[in-house]
């Protein structure tokens, strides 16, 4: 017979079993039948006997010498043949017993050893199936939870972005707010806002940037997990297939086998206790930074609601200051020019008497010839005529009078023709005064104010900041 044909455990090289050739108790109980002569089989009692030969003697019918036995012997050896052969016959009934009883046990045991490891590999299958939902389970909430982040993240990304708007404008505004001119150029409640929203942007920003590299390490962590948990699930799955496989494997199916020394083998790296505390490690795991996404995505909601109350309050203070420094330039320019208009009325006024004045001066220039033409003509009188009479005095109090006039009048027209230039000066003064409230009007209303109109950032970023969220 050849080796293919050869029972698996029929083959020495690889199983050792107990040689079937009767031992020293066997062969004390069973006859020993290899000697076939009958003299081996004559013994009582367990003893040989041994008969040695008859006599001879001499048959003239046959004309040659054999043996004779007697009736006894002859009688004897039936009497031990039969014997011998219920002995052997009894022994083979024990042993056919013996070996229907060692069949009917062993392959009790080896259906029921079968069916116990075919219900351990059903049990097994099914903690498989359990521990691949429950990562299944895990991997789609961990799924779920990084795309919420990514969504949160971007929405943080969009609106970091955005501020980069207000804070060109608030820097803008600070920017056209050093184009004032003169006393304009005062540190006022605006600029101080100003400065104000230009630090709060910063600190907003400074905020969302650390939030956001926290998130971007929360989505490292928690890809980290899920592939954990997808390992893990992918290695289930081939595990349940596999089990599964065997479960249903039976005697008569296809692809089995002898594997030899397989039995020696053990390749095993856990026992169940580690197996199932790998994947509750690994499901806690994710959890855990499941838990910690979470709370960032709550951090990056409060923050971003935090950012755009600060930054709201902060442009709306911005704004009121605007159009509070806009009415008080607006009413310091009106009474500017309202003053203005006074002081060119004055100055006309001024002018007017200035020109009257002169032309008082210059209408005492004939009084004063006549009076000193009278004098003269009478210093021509001679002798005694020449009297210092009244209307020679007279005549010198007039005189005296023209010249006190004159230098009244001078004197009134110089201090009206300084009145003038200080009128002219404070009209200067005033216009230019009221430029530099055109100036800072057309800049805070026109620049800053026209760039300040709505709240600047990108309506696509959603309602966090477009409105204040208390």
């Amino acid at each position: 017979m050849s080796r293919m044909n050869t029972p698996y455990f029929d083959n020495g090289a690889i199983l050792r079993t107990r040689s079937v050739t009767p031992g020293a108790e066997m062969s004390k109980m069973l006859p020993y039948v290899n000697d076939k002569t009958i003299s081996r089989h004559l013994g009582y009692a367990g003893k040989s006997m041994d008969l040695g030969h008859a006599a001879t003697y001499y048959n003239p019918a046959r004309n040659a010498l054999y043996s004779r036995y007697t009736t006894n012997d002859w009688g004897l050896s039936n009497s031990m043949n039969y014997s011998m052969s219920d002995k052997e016959r009894s022994f083979a009934e024990r042993l056919r017993a013996d070996a229907w009883r060692a069949v009917k046990e062993t392959d009790a045991r080896t259906r029921n050893r079968q069916n116990d490891i075919t219900k351990k590999l059903g049990e097994r299958v099914y903690d498989i199936a359990f521990w691949k939902s429950e990562l299944n389970n895990e991997i789609n909430a961990m799924a779920t939870e990084t795309d919420n982040l990514k969504e949160y993240r971007r929405t943080l990304e969009k609106a970091l972005a955005d501020t980069a708007n207000p804070l060109h404008i608030a820097e803008e505004c600070l920017m056209h707010r050093e184009k004032r001119h003169g006393i304009d150029l005062v540190h006022d409640d605006v600029e101080k806002h100003l400065i104000k929203e230009v630090d709060s942007i910063k600190k907003c920003q400074s905020k969302m940037k650390r939030v956001l590299d926290k998130a971007y390490v929360q989505l490292k962590m928690n890809r980290a997990a899920q592939h954990t948990l997808e390992i893990d699930a992918k290695d289930k799955h081939h595990a349940q297939g596999l089990d599964d496989r065997m479960q249903q494997l039976r005697n008569a199916s296809a692809g089995i086998g002898y594997h030899p020394g397989i039995e020696s083998i053990d390749n095993t790296i856990t026992i169940p206790d580690s197996w199932v505390r790998y994947t509750q490690e690994n499901i806690a795991r994710s959890q855990k930074e499941r838990a910690a996404s979470e709370r960032l995505r709550g951090e990056i909601d409060s923050t971003l609601r935090a950012c755009a109350n600060d930054m709201w309050n902060q442009f709306n203070c911005v704004n009121n200051s605007f159009n509070t420094r806009t009415r008080q330039t607006t009413d310091a320019r009106n009474k500017l020019q309202a003053h203005l208009q006074r002081t060119l009325q004055e100055i006309f006024d001024m002018e007017r008497n200035i020109e009257l004045l002169r032309k008082a001066i210059q209408d005492k220039e004939m009084p004063m010839k006549v009076a000193q033409t009278r004098l003269d003509e009478r210093t021509r009188r001679i002798n005694v005529e020449l009297c210092n009479d009244p209307v020679m005095r007279s005549l010198q109090r007039e005189i005296a009078e023209i010249r006190e006039s004159v230098r009244i009048l001078k004197e009134r027209l110089k201090a009206s023709e300084l009145s003038l230039c200080r009128l002219m000066k404070t009209k200067a003064t005033l216009d230019h005064d009221i430029s530099v409230k055109e100036n800072t009007i057309k800049i805070d209303t026109a620049y800053c104010m026209g760039m300040r109109k709505g709240f600047p950032m990108d309506p696509k970023v959603g309602p966090v900041f477009q409105m204040p969220i208390c």
